[in-house]
């Protein structure tokens, strides 16, 4: 049974897929949306999530189309095309539209993978939103081209990087290499923390819980 404070939620996209969240309220006007990485759910944000409530913010994990109890779930993004899953955009756009009727004056985006390909996509075409974490972005996501994007990045707002040098490609690239290539490539106020041993995704913050206070110190920086 969820806590008081935690709530299911369905939200509808503008395309009319319904997806299911997690709400976890808060009493500031700060809001955080987390996004997860192929093939988990929003439960892999629940730790990080209820940190982040208690810090007073308003937090949103959602199942993406395809994932979990959202439409088209559990498995239905095994048989997506790149656009299906470029339709993600649109679960992004609705679960930040419920942070902001939520109270939330201030969205920050933290996705990990493909999560984090679509929150940088958020924050280039959303100037309003201040800031990101991207835990191991890819520079091509089925479709969802990174490099294009850091460059365009409003010089007001901020990405934080995070990659480890153990998350090895198919094409030989460390995620290491693809973070430092879009820090470089940055246009707005950006940070980079590069791991050894860290793994891909949410994974980071398994073998480093301690990370988590960084990503709170930074967020409360912006």
């Amino acid at each position: 049974m969820k806590q008081e404070s935690v709530r299911s939620i369905k939200l509808k996209t503008a395309d009319g897929v319904e997806i299911v969240g997690d709400y976890f309220s808060g009493v500031t006007d700060r809001g955080v949306l987390l996004l997860h990485m192929m093939p988990e759910t929003r439960e892999s944000w629940d730790e990080f999530a209820l940190m982040l409530q208690e810090h007073g913010y308003h937090v949103l994990t959602i199942d993406l189309r395809g994932h979990g109890e959202s439409e088209k779930g559990p498995d239905g993004y095994k048989r997506f095309s790149d656009q299906d899953h470029q339709s993600s955009r649109l679960d992004v756009d609705a679960a930040v539209d419920f942070l902001t009727a939520s109270g939330a004056k201030h969205v920050f985006l933290i996705g990990a993978s493909i999560g984090a390909n679509l929150a940088l996509q958020h924050l280039c075409s959303h100037t309003e939103i201040p800031a990101a974490v991207l835990f191991s972005p890819g520079l091509d996501y089925k479709g969802i081209e990174t490099l294009p994007l850091v460059k365009k990045l409003n010089p007001r707002q901020a990405a934080f990087f995070v990659g480890s040098r153990d998350d090895i490609r198919k094409d030989g690239w460390s995620n290491a290499e693809m973070v430092e290539e879009l820090y470089k490539n940055c246009s707005g106020e950006c940070d980079i923390k590069i791991f050894d041993d860290a793994g891909h995704g949410i994974t980071i913050l398994k073998r480093y819980p301690s990370f988590a206070e960084e990503i709170m110190e930074w967020l409360e920086g912006r």
